[in-house]
């Protein structure tokens, strides 16, 4: 378990303080040198000194830092991107919408606003430091790939996340990064990927927890369901340990509570809970910009929710460890002990490691990557089967005709649903699991200018971008004038060749690059496996508004708006992943033995 350190609002109050007072400081040296001189100044003089001198070198600063960027991009025949400039001090009012987009709006509203006004590459400047948003996907191929060496998560990503990820895989630069991206790789082959049996149970549990509530007609939670499986399937995959969340009571209805509910949360609901708001509070923090820490002075905001997953993952660690030390006393090697196919991503690494903190934060790591990614992604294809019954004709039409109405599918029988995989590729087009992400640039560099004729845009050093994969997704100029609307043949038909094929960094459900996911087929097998089971049990799904929490759907005002932001019968809403704010509630029709 990880060590309590001061909350992050210490550290930076002290360093700013020290910042702050230096100036007022060199004034009172200054005056006493020349009082020790006779040189006799008013006293008036000196407190508006002591009082503008942060200020006046603040400004200095700044303008320094604003010309020697504008210096080097002419040096290098580059420019500057627009600039999102607001109308209050700071831009205070561009920090507010941020925060009023992420709370209450819309996923794509972040960067509607600077792509409205500046286009798909721009700047903000947040209380004066810089920041770059794009939308554009040769922008996202040159900072993920083709200038990848330039680009990292950084010093101010890893400040952000650090109380949650640690040192693992998805906050590792450089070594670190390469030596827990090969601890992982070697598990996930076809061979592990392809383990349907563990799929397989935990998909009829859940199944079968689905026919209770279509037997009593009473909507469901699918996305609480769905988590639950990827919970289970992730920690029995990944762990050996299944931590069988499914076997609690689903939650019922708004407004409908039976004698019977027990409100006291099992040990993975409660962490599932924690994991989900320590996501969300540190995903709120990059939002804020450079001063987030004011909000955490007195505590560091996500211990109480981390307490509670390290109290889920440490009898985890501790019985892995365990055995390492059994079969290190015993001289009995890992290999000859468990055949590989009873080994799990654990025990790979506890093979490599026995440092209880690169165990603790790769396994939280890629526990994130395993349940909610692929839980998002289920739920948003159950929400866009419930707006299209004739995609679930079509998908139950293939289903039977590879695999029949009852038998369990196989690796070739998932490689040959094109229109299947054509469904998730759709879906995750639309609602990508992880709709957002950031970089920073290590040194200066170049970006390619979304306007053809323009000059190449200069990105300073230590400069952050953030690009929006579910805005990119959506653009009519990559995907055609069809883009927000959901048609899974468009990766079946000429639109792949038209589209796709000519810049792949058009679609990017799972990142690109050297960091492209290594679970992505793990993922496309265990989304596959679930809609199959799902579909040969119940042919149609409808969603159920009432059951909805009132609170939870889309504000009135989204009717107005273009696009899908109109049409939205549900809350998208993001922290590091995507999910339906307040559920995704569903009735389900079993299909009809006889038919």
């Amino acid at each position: 378990m990880k060590l309590k350190s001061l909350p992050p609002g210490v550290p930076f109050l002290v360093r700013h303080l020290l910042i702050v007072s230096a100036p007022p400081f060199a004034v009172y040296s200054i005056c006493r040198i020349l009082h020790a001189r006779d040189v006799i100044l008013p006293t008036w003089f000196w407190v508006i000194a002591a009082v503008l001198s942060g200020p006046l070198i603040y400004t200095v600063h700044v303008w320094l830092k604003f010309r020697r960027f504008r210096l080097r991009a002419a040096a290098l025949g580059a420019t500057l991107p627009p600039d999102l400039v607001g109308k209050e001090f700071g831009n205070k009012d561009v920090l507010r919408g941020i925060i009023e987009a992420f709370t209450v709006g819309y996923p794509s509203d972040m960067f509607d606003i600077g792509a409205d006004m500046c286009g798909p590459l721009f700047q903000y400047k947040i209380f004066w430091d810089v920041a770059y948003g794009t939308t554009d996907p040769n922008v996202v191929k040159t900072v993920l790939a083709t200038d990848f060496a330039n680009y990292e998560k950084g010093e101010m990503f890893h400040d952000y996340t650090d109380s949650l990820f640690g040192t693992g895989v998805f906050n590792a630069d450089g070594d670190l990064w390469k030596f827990h991206r090969s601890m992982s790789r070697p598990f996930f082959s076809r061979e592990r990927i392809s383990h349907f049996e563990l799929f397989d149970r935990h998909a009829e549990t859940a199944l079968n927890k689905i026919k209770e509530r279509v037997r009593s007609n009473i909507a469901f939670d699918f996305q609480d369901l769905i988590s639950r499986f990827t919970l289970d399937s992730a920690t029995e995959f990944l762990f050996g340990t299944c931590v069988h969340s499914l076997d609690s009571s689903l939650p019922y209805p708004h407004g409908l509570s039976p004698f019977t509910s027990n409100n006291e949360q099992s040990p993975s609901e409660r962490f599932a809970h924690a994991f989900g708001m320590a996501q969300r509070i540190v995903s709120e923090r990059p939002r804020l910009g450079w001063v987030w820490p004011l909000k955490e002075i007195f505590k560091t905001s996500t211990d109480e929710h981390m307490a509670v997953v390290d109290a889920f993952i440490e009898p985890i660690l501790q019985e892995a460890l365990r055995k390492k030390e059994e079969r290190l006393k015993s001289e009995t090697a890992m290999d000859e002990k468990e055949s590989q196919d009873d080994e799990t991503l654990l025990d790979q690494l506890v093979k490599q490691t026995s440092d209880r903190a690169i165990l603790h934060d790769e396994t939280l790591n890629i526990l994130l990557a395993g349940r909610d990614t692929t839980a998002a992604a289920l739920t948003f294809g159950v929400y866009l089967l419930s707006q299209h019954p004739a995609i679930i004709k079509r998908l139950r039409e293939e289903i039977l005709e590879h695999v029949g109405p009852a038998r369990r599918p196989t690796y070739e029988d998932i490689r040959n649903m094109k229109y299947l995989r054509a469904f998730l590729n759709e879906t995750l087009r639309l609602y990508p699991p992880v709709p957002f992400d950031i970089r920073f640039s290590i040194n200066e560099g170049i970006l390619p200018n979304p306007d053809p004729q323009g000059k190449p845009i200069y990105i300073p050093p230590k400069t952050a971008i953030s690009y929006s994969i579910f805005n990119m997704h959506r653009d009519a100029k990559h995907w055609g004038p069809t883009a927000d609307q959901f048609d899974p043949d468009r990766f079946l038909d000429e639109r792949v060749g038209k589209y796709l094929v000519p810049n792949p960094f058009i679609f990017l459900p799972f990142n690109g690059g050297p960091r492209i996911c290594l679970g992505q087929q793990f993922a496309y097998n265990e989304m596959s496996f679930f809609m199959i089971r799902l579909l040969q049990n119940f042919s149609s799904i409808s969603l159920d508004l009432t059951a909805q929490p009132p609170d939870t759907l889309p504000p009135a005002e989204w009717k107005e708006a273009p696009g899908r932001k109109g049409k939205e019968q549900i809350f998208p809403k993001s922290h590091f992943t995507l999910y339906a704010h307040g559920g995704l509630w569903v009735k389900m029709e079993e299909v009809d033995p006889i038919a």
